[in-house]
């Protein structure tokens, strides 16, 4: 049976942290403000920019300048040899060994921008792997489930035969929105705790153990249970 593979990308696939506190404290010191401490900063990553600065500085503050900032000093990191966004151990292997696999397609559903995720794709070559990349630009921030709906709908994939891979509960609650079996990482930005409580079927520890969920058919994927109106805590 046909799988749609979903993945988020940062704290997921890739490892950004350095660059997303580093640009985060350059568009709050550009403001005259004091940026948030390092859990804090990274607890809204998957969220996009306006939504995550709306929970960093309440929403009366000045979020789309914030986001202005922060596109541009994270567009200035991004080619500073001092920072760098590693895909983290064993994932560069597991997506080649799924992209490789005739029964899996890929998809992307990310907080990022669509000049991020390209800048990412040609970086590793992965042009032509995704069936379908949904990023900020192209619909509401996470955890609206828009961006696993339309995966799906360009995948020509159902919510059973659909799993999305991430590591925040922003990614847990879409995919239990949608209907679409959610497999938390460990290695991200929220503790496996708030990842179950969210609504994830397992958390695995490692890619290897991501991988061996993938020996064979996922059929059996189903959501994890509902815990409606969720109210997480600023580090959850």
């Amino acid at each position: 049976m046909l799988k749609l593979v979903v993945f988020d990308v940062d704290g997921t696939l890739v490892d950004s942290q350095h660059l997303i506190v580093e640009a985060q404290r350059r568009a709050f010191s550009e403001h005259g403000l004091q940026a948030p401490p390092r859990k804090e900063a990274l607890s809204v990553v998957g969220l996009s920019l306006p939504d995550a600065f709306r929970r960093l500085v309440g929403e009366a503050g000045p979020i789309e300048s914030l986001s202005h900032s922060y596109r541009k000093a994270f567009q200035a990191l991004r080619i500073d040899p001092d920072y760098e966004e590693p895909l983290f151990p064993g994932m560069a292997e597991l997506v080649a060994r799924l992209h490789g696999r005739e029964d899996i397609q890929l998809g992307i559903a990310t907080g990022k921008s669509r000049r991020g995720v390209d800048h990412l794709v040609d970086k590793h070559g992965w042009e032509n792997w995704f069936a379908t990349i949904q990023t900020a630009d192209d619909a509401p921030s996470k955890p609206d489930p828009a961006m696993l709906l339309q995966a799906m709908a360009e995948a020509g994939s159902e919510p059973g035969m659909t799993v999305m891979i991430g590591d925040t509960t922003y990614d847990m609650m879409m995919a239990r929105s949608a209907g679409v079996a959610a497999i938390g990482v460990a290695w991200g930005y929220h503790a496996p705790g708030a990842l179950f409580g969210a609504g994830a079927v397992t958390v695995v520890e490692s890619a290897t153990s991501l991988s061996d969920l993938f020996s064979g058919p996922l059929d059996e994927a189903r959501p994890g249970p509902v815990a409606e109106n969720l109210e997480l805590p600023p580090g959850a």
